[in-house]
């Protein structure tokens, strides 16, 4: 039967090397985990090695670490070594489902998993069993991928720090006293240590880019639609997202490729056509332009997160046509929309069994009905107009560049210390604005590394493109990360 991890949380010394190291060292089993998705898939390809001894190799290493980060709930550790025999069976005969055979990966936990239970990281949910798989579930299943179990997260996936969950806060693999930013914590947390190949998390007002910053690695956010929201457990139907959190922007075109394309049971999603994603890795960037949107997006920013994103658009300078100033259209607060909608999915549990809540979800829940019904149907109204707005921007660029995040991640303490942001107060409770502007919007948009804090602490760069144009975006993200070294550091 399934395995639950237990809570333990200790320092730790990290043994991840570079990739370049890995790839040329994976003789032993515990050097496969510092594998990209792309390396992996090749040497599985190649049978240089099995999916089983990927499979072993990321369930040792999650014996080792994940009692100190916490990132997972539930580790499927005899069903994940089935389906490796499974999918090495089907090698051996010739059968390829493309270019996640045999690679292990991980889901965040509102993500429905069949005969799994899936928790949203609430005591509400902790014996909630699905019986179907969410969309996303089935196609990388289809596509040859093997669960390894699901991953901790805020609690509902309403707070941007994984340290509000019934399984204990999700801690930063730079740093174990600090968030590793939510709601998807567990997913970048896992990816950052070495714990699967790719993980899937949900982004409403951030939650992918905002751990994934934090946790220095790619976490993107596809266009609003281009993803099936069908079976995860909601936050916001009107801005929520699903898409990859992963090493590399290789690994995440790779992983989007597969979840990518039309869900006719789900109303949110459109029917257009999926590109090939690994393709637009190879595209010139000689010619783009990119947008720098520095009011709001470049104010109040930490002095070395300053520095660090100034250093990484003199790189993209370098590699495209230039850079402008430019204004965005003003984004509706987002809370004033996240609030009602979740209010709306909870009122009967929060009726029922309110104390099955953490007591800071309970309190914002409540305080997010706060919200007066003329208020949130304007703010839906503005949510419209500006997704139409913002394909005006993209007519004088081709992308936009923001620093991800602000500021270093809290600790854990000061965390769950903070007073809840109110969604019913002007500005919505004070989000920094960076990352759930772009969930208005409903554009593609997407985070890797551009450096460090002199503490160690990793930062992101954002880059976002148009509607449906992740091509274009992952072409020059992936020609930074080539001109660059930061996505090569793991946390020791």
């Amino acid at each position: 039967m399934n395995r639950i991890l237990d809570l333990k949380h200790s320092r730790r010394t990290f043994m991840a090397n570079g990739v370049a190291a890995a790839a040329s060292a994976v003789a032993a089993p515990q050097d496969l985990t510092a594998l990209t998705l792309r390396q992996a898939a090749r040497m599985v390809r190649a049978r240089a090695v099995s999916p089983v001894e990927l499979t072993q190799a990321c369930l040792q290493r999650i014996e080792r670490y994940n009692p100190r980060v916490n990132a997972f709930i539930t580790v499927t550790q005899e069903s994940a070594l089935a389906t490796a025999r499974e999918r090495e069976e089907e090698a051996r005969k010739g059968k390829w489902r493309g270019p996640l055979h045999g690679i292990p990966f991980a889901l965040k936990d509102n993500i429905d998993t069949a005969g799994i239970r899936t928790t949203g990281a609430s005591e509400l949910f902790k014996d909630r069993v699905p019986a179907e798989d969410a969309e996303v579930s089935r196609r990388l299943k289809d596509a040859g991928a093997i669960l390894l179990g699901k991953l901790n997260m805020h609690e509902f996936a309403y707070g941007g720090t994984s340290a509000v969950s019934y399984f204990g806060p999700v801690r930063n693999p730079w740093n174990l006293d600090r968030v590793s930013g939510g709601s998807s914590g567990g997913s970048a947390a896992a990816i950052a240590t070495g714990l699967c190949f790719g993980t899937l998390g949900t982004d409403t007002g951030g939650s992918i880019r905002i751990p994934s910053s934090h946790c220095g690695v790619v976490g993107l956010m596809p266009t609003y639609g281009r993803v099936s929201n069908r079976g995860v457990i909601p936050m916001a139907w009107t801005l929520d997202h699903v898409g990859p959190i992963c090493k590399t922007v290789e690994d995440a075109a790779l992983m989007l490729a597969v979840i990518a394309g039309y869900d006719e049971m789900d109303p949110t999603t459109l029917d257009t056509a999926v590109p090939d994603y690994t393709a637009a890795l190879k595209m010139r960037v000689s010619k783009l332009r990119i947008g720098l949107p520095r009011a709001g997006f470049f104010e109040n920013l930490d002095p070395e997160y300053s520095k660090a994103v100034e250093a990484a658009i003199e790189v993209l300078r370098s590699l495209t046509a230039g850079a402008t100033d430019i204004q965005l259209p003003r984004a509706v607060a987002a809370p004033v929309i996240w609030g009602p909608e979740t209010y709306a999915y909870h009122a009967k549990w929060l009726t029922e069994s309110p104390e099955k809540y953490q007591a800071a979800t309970r309190a914002l829940m409540i305080r997010s009905n706060e919200v007066k019904p003329e208020v949130y149907a304007e703010a839906r109204r503005q949510v419209d107009l500006a997704r139409i707005e913002i394909k005006r921007v993209f007519q004088r660029v081709d992308l936009l560049v923001t620093p991800t995040m602000k500021a270093p991640p809290a600790t854990i303490a000061a965390s769950l210390n903070a007073p809840a942001p109110n969604p019913a107060a002007p500005g919505g409770g004070g989000n920094n604005g960076n990352p759930w502007a772009f969930d208005v919007y409903g554009v593609p948009a997407i985070t890797l590394p551009c450096g460090f804090t002199n503490a160690g602490l990793p930062i992101g760069l954002q880059i976002s493109g148009a509607p449906f144009a992740e091509t274009v975006m992952l072409s020059l993200a992936h020609a930074y990360e080539q001109r660059t070294e930061w996505h090569n550091r793991r946390p020791m």
